[in-house]
């Protein structure tokens, strides 16, 4: 500092010589002596301040070089510094390199505690950048400080001086801080004292650093080593699931971590569980998004900024609300270099992954893929094991499986119900205890099979257990090991008794095919019930007439060959034959097992009824023989069905209105000059498109209400119906006249359609009614319904 003085100091630089000579030499002398002295004076305490100063820096860098534990060191050190500059506190961060932090694990005055900060924030972090020390007498005024660490620690700080902690070759590990100076402002004396206190303790902060992060690798190696054997002992693979990624996701400091194992057979990735998330099964193909890629391509894949990779969906992030920062996601590599999975660990504490994560991460997923597989490899056998018993338990059959020694070992649900046994009474017994009396043929079977290893099948056996004899079913087989040594044999009884029964009854009325049908759903549906069917009639027109030339034999084989062709009609479409009347045919779609589309089955059938009478004409015209005409009558209701008769006679057959309107429908086919019939009930219900017109309603016999009547003509060709759409059409219009008393207009839409088709007799019925009606019409009034008085 340049101080500026007032006055001549020439002149008092004159005035003082003047006086210096005036003095005599004894003065002289003395004062030359005092003078002297005071500069020994303060050159001894310059000296002894820098002995004091050396002795303090030796005793530092002795006491910190013998401390290895970086949280005692620092302790030590901070301690040390604090007394020297005598501050009320002082803290020394060191710079982790990994994030960017400067990091305290001490400081006095506060609970022990680990402090992270940026390395370019605050007052610390501008003297690490700079390397430069600094004094600051008034924090408050200076704008780099935080005064929000004050608030939380109820400290307040009003100077300090911070200091780089310098290694010998120049390179910045940290920062050394103290606080609040107890007497006085921080002078330039102890910034230099700091920095040098700093310097001298580096090489052993350096030690520290070194020897702490030596254990920590080694204690982080001898965790892995211990969670790798921990986990690869389990089987459980929700259970491993889990534990690895919650391994994976404290091991890398990560927010959260999922491991997806590929199915091969779906080709997807599918995980049980995700860290941080409720365990749910996630799946997705194994080519889709960052886990397929990886799974492709078997290379690691790290990002730093998640949003600014175009191979990031993030549509994930807005069904959760989860914000993805960063991924790292590597393959799971199995011990034949093939990668059955990948895992994937989000949003790393403090920043991105780093390459230690990546090869952490490999190293860890390589030691459990052993474990995965083993663990997939149990899963799928557990569950192969509980579906076999699932199966077992579901079985209607008992199966009974003994040991080497002939001692019963399981038996499941309907083995315990057929044998008429408890579990106490049956498992661990020799066979020969079980089976004895009337069922000693068991027993010897048994030891045939164990002694030659062939099965042997008995087919409606008969057993005895209590008061109750069965008809079963009995297949004994060995059981042996891939090694082909015997493990012990196997008995499964399936018991027929009831079948047999319902059989016998079935046999005088039923196909074998649909009885077998009958026997799965359940002998009691025969029983009687109340059910919705389509029930089928048909008749041969004038077949006295075609069968008076035939004869006895010659009706016979018409009726046989006829019968054939529309027998089989109706078994193709899952229709119940009931019965033959004459030369009639009664048939029921919807028992004694409904399809749910019946009523279109039961149309079907029909169709090619008449189809197939058609080609059967044509082989009689042939060999000229008169053709078969039949009409057909289909009715869709509610109907009773189930063993009517008596004891000496019975039959499985269906009863009701709804059965008789099918019947009349059938009869009306002569007076409408049809083939097919059926009624609305019916056409309302078809799932089908068929080639249709509504024809009538009418009143059958012994009913009062009437009902819509429609004619199917799928069956014709362009030769036998021509013109049929616009034939339809008007004949729609001529119908619509009819049933509004517009007798001429219907007679001349009807006309139209003869013109368009003369082979078209309902028109010609329809002319001939309404000529009628328009005379005989009663009272006049006319409400479009005809009456039938014929069966």
């Amino acid at each position: 500092m340049v101080m500026k003085v007032k006055g001549n100091s020439s002149g008092k630089a004159k005035g003082s010589r003047e006086r210096k000579r005036q003095l005599s030499p004894s003065t002289l002398k003395r004062r030359a002596g005092l003078r002297q002295n005071t500069a020994t004076r303060e050159s001894s305490a310059e000296l002894q301040s820098q002995l004091r100063r050396s002795q303090l820096l030796l005793n530092l860098g002795r006491r910190v070089g013998s401390i290895e534990n970086m949280d005692e060191l620092l302790a030590t050190l901070v301690g040390i510094v604090a007394a020297e500059i005598d501050a009320e506190r002082g803290t020394l961060f060191l710079n982790d390199p990994a994030t960017n932090e400067l990091y305290s694990r001490v400081a006095q005055g506060m609970l022990n505690r680990e402090i992270r900060l940026l390395n370019n924030e605050g007052i610390a972090g501008a003297v690490f950048q700079t390397g430069r020390g600094e004094i600051v007498p008034d924090v408050y005024a200076d704008p780099r400080f935080n005064r929000e660490i004050d608030r939380q620690t109820n400290f307040t700080t009003k100077s300090m001086i911070c200091a780089p902690v310098k290694t010998t070759r120049g390179e910045v590990i940290g920062v050394v801080q103290t606080l609040n100076r107890r007497t006085g402002q921080f002078t330039l004396e102890d910034l230099d004292l700091l920095e040098a206190m700093a310097s001298q303790a580096s090489m052993a902060l350096q030690n520290s650093q070194f020897i702490e992060r030596m254990k920590k690798t080694r204690q982080q190696e001898m965790e892995f080593l211990n969670l790798v054997a921990d986990i690869t002992s389990s089987l459980d693979l929700s259970m491993l699931l889990r534990r690895v990624m919650s391994e994976a996701t404290r091991m890398l400091k990560a927010d959260r971590s999922t491991l997806f194992l590929h199915n091969e057979k779906t080709k997807e990735l599918w995980s049980e569980v995700g860290e941080g998330l409720n365990a749910v099964e996630i799946r997705l193909p194994d080519h889709v998004g960052i886990a397929g890629a990886v799974f492709q391509s078997r290379k690691t894949i790290n990002i730093p900024y998640a949003y600014a990779d175009l191979r990031f969906n993030p549509s994930f992030d807005k069904k959760t609300g989860y914000f993805t920062r960063s991924i790292l996601c590597v393959p799971v590599i199995n011990k034949n270099g093939r990668c059955i999975g990948v895992t994937q660990s989000l949003n790393k504490a403090g920043g991105p992954f780093t390459t230690e994560d990546e090869a952490r991460l490999k190293a860890f997923t390589a030691q459990v893929s052993i474990a995965l597989e083993n663990a997939n490899l149990f899963d799928d056998v557990q569950n192969m094991k509980n579906y076999n018993q699932s199966v077992l338990e579901s079985m209607s059959s008992g199966v009974i499986t003994l040991d080497e020694d002939g001692r019963v070992h399981t038996c499941n649900a309907a083995g315990y119900l057929i044998l008429r046994m408890r579990e106490a009474d049956l498992l661990n017994h020799v066979v020969s205890d079980v089976f004895t009396g009337p069922n000693q043929w068991v027993t010897d079977r048994v030891a045939k099979v164990a002694e030659t290893n062939a099965n042997e099948v008995l087919m409606d056996a008969e057993v005895v257990f209590g008061d109750d004899r069965l008809n079963v079913n009995v297949n004994i087989q060995p059981l042996i090991n891939l090694k082909g040594k015997r493990l012990g044999t196997m008995l499964m009884i399936e018991d027929i008794s009831s079948e047999k029964r319902m059989k016998s009854t079935m046999s005088r009325y039923m196909d074998p095919g649909l009885a077998d049908r009958l026997l799965a759903a359940g002998g009691e549906i025969l029983g009687g019930q109340s059910v919705e069917a389509t029930v089928l009639f048909s008749d041969i027109r004038a077949f006295t007439t075609l069968t008076e030339a035939l004869g006895a034999q010659g009706t016979v084989a018409l009726l046989n060959e006829y019968f054939s062709i529309m027998v089989n009609c109706i078994s193709q479409e899952g229709g119940m034959l009931d019965k033959f009347i004459g030369d009639a045919i009664m048939a029921e779609f919807g028992i004694p097992i409904p399809h749910g589309d019946d009523p279109d089955r039961a149309m079907r059938a029909a169709i090619s009824m008449i189809t197939e009478l058609n080609a059967l004409n044509q082989q009689r015209q042939k060999r000229g023989q008169k053709p078969i005409h039949i009409g057909i009558g289909l009715n869709t209701d509610a109907i009773v069905s189930g063993n009517i008769g008596s004891p000496k006679r019975m039959d499985y057959t269906a009863i009701g209105d709804g059965v008789n309107l099918a019947s009349r429908l059938e009869s009306a086919c002569k007076e409408y000059s049809a083939q097919i019939l059926c009624s609305e009930n019916t056409y309302k219900k078809l799932k089908g498109s068929y080639r249709a017109r509504e024809i009538d309603r009418v009143i059958v016999k012994g009913k009062t209400e009437p009902v819509g009547v429609y004619e199917i003509l799928d069956f014709h060709t362009d030769e036998t119906f021509p013109n049929m759409p616009e034939a339809i059409n008007l004949f729609r219009g001529g119908l619509k006249y009819y049933r509004s008393g517009e007798f001429d207009r219907a007679i001349a839409q009807f006309r139209e359609v003869l013109a368009l088709h003369p082979g078209d007799k309902l028109s010609e019925t329809y002319v001939q009614r309404c000529d009628y009606l328009k005379i005989n019409r009663i009272n006049g009034e006319w409400d479009g319904v005809w009456v039938m008085t014929g069966k």
